[in-house]
């Protein structure tokens, strides 16, 4: 029974894009090294592929930056995969200053297996295995970042590292039953149980949800908000919707201010000269003199940074600033299961 309840949740809860966006080729004369022929080239990412515990090999991505102070992983929303999400993290690489890691869910990309619950938990913990041992990261040193759907694998795996830096909640989902019932309690088949996780979570965590989100509605994540251990100060993005946080100018000027704020506390605490001088580094402007808005680049594929839902909420919105790539059937059908996915 409860696999037959796990398989009808998984349903509901994964969008994987049909077709990919991308392909991974090997670079014969660079040794094998792996390359996603849809993206420009750079020498500073590396395309990895990952076996997980459930024998899955997922694809990931690892972006460094020459000035880092801390690395972010990022598991992105339902309907998006890397392809898509690259250049976004990219920019939040830049604006950030920190080396970022993304990945594909199994099922997702040319990922391959099935997205299910347990899967996406055993994939996050391939990257978080990947940037520890082959990248060195330390637990202090990595921000865990979950984006919807992404909040799931993410909290899960805070809730088992004590010494993390910090972890981001970006439009999170109490669990995947409460997106769609308003539930006062937590039942045994429900998914991604984050309203029972999150009190294990012993970092600090910033959330940020839009206040007309009309997929994940922001009440799930000012109720997570209440329900950290150690709160930072969360973003309500006044009309932000579930797909374009993105795009207000609040969004990272909150980011870079909370990630800021992490090297403050760091270099109070062990008073390392190293620290102040990474703490000094996020300090000074941008030489580019880089605005608080995103400028994705033109000659890049559509980028779609977000989830299934988006999707649908531009469907609706047709003036939004990024077009839907889904077709008018598809839409239709899933507007008429009333937000399933997210």
């Amino acid at each position: 029974m409860g696999g037959v309840t796990s398989s009808i949740a998984a349903k509901f809860a994964f969008f994987p894009p049909n077709p990919p966006s991308y392909r991974v080729e090997a670079d014969e004369s660079c040794g094998g090294r792996l390359y996603i022929p849809e993206v420009p080239r750079r020498d500073n990412v590396d395309v990895l592929k990952l076996r997980t515990r459930r024998n899955n090999e997922i694809v990931a991505v690892h972006i460094k930056h020459p000035k880092a102070s801390a690395t972010l992983l990022y598991s992105h929303g339902n309907a998006a995969d890397l392809g898509q999400m690259f250049e976004l993290f990219v920019e939040l690489s830049n604006r950030l200053r920190v080396n970022l890691m993304g990945y594909d869910y199994s099922g997702y990309g040319q990922s391959t297996g099935k997205p299910t619950e347990y899967n996406t938990y055993a994939d996050i913990d391939a990257v978080y295995k990947c940037l520890t041992e082959q990248y060195g990261v330390k637990d202090e040193q990595l921000i865990l970042y979950g984006q919807s759907v992404g909040s799931g694998p993410t909290v899960d795996l805070a809730s088992r590292l004590p010494d993390l830096r910090a972890v981001v909640l970006h439009s999170p989902i109490l669990s995947g039953m409460r997106v769609l019932y308003p539930l006062k309690r937590t039942f045994w088949f429900d998914i991604y149980k984050n309203i029972d996780k999150i009190c294990m979570v012993k970092c600090p965590v910033l959330i940020i949800h839009g206040t007309a989100d009309e997929v994940v509605d922001c009440s799930h994540g000012k109720q997570l908000w209440e329900l950290c251990k150690e709160k930072y100060e969360p973003l309500w993005i006044n009309g932000g919707g579930h797909c374009n946080l993105e795009l207000y100018p609040e969004f990272i000027r909150h980011l870079k201010k909370f990630v800021q704020s992490l090297s403050k506390s760091k270099e109070g605490s062990n008073a390392s000269k190293t620290t102040k001088s990474e703490s000094d580094n996020q300090k000074k402007p941008a030489v580019d003199g880089a605005s608080d808005t995103f400028e994705l680049g033109a000659d890049l594929p559509e980028v779609s940074r977000n989830s299934l839902d988006s999707r649908l909420e531009k469907s609706k919105k047709p003036n939004k600033p990024e077009k839907s790539r889904m077709s008018t059937d598809r839409v239709d059908r899933f507007r008429r299961r009333k937000g399933l996915v997210w």
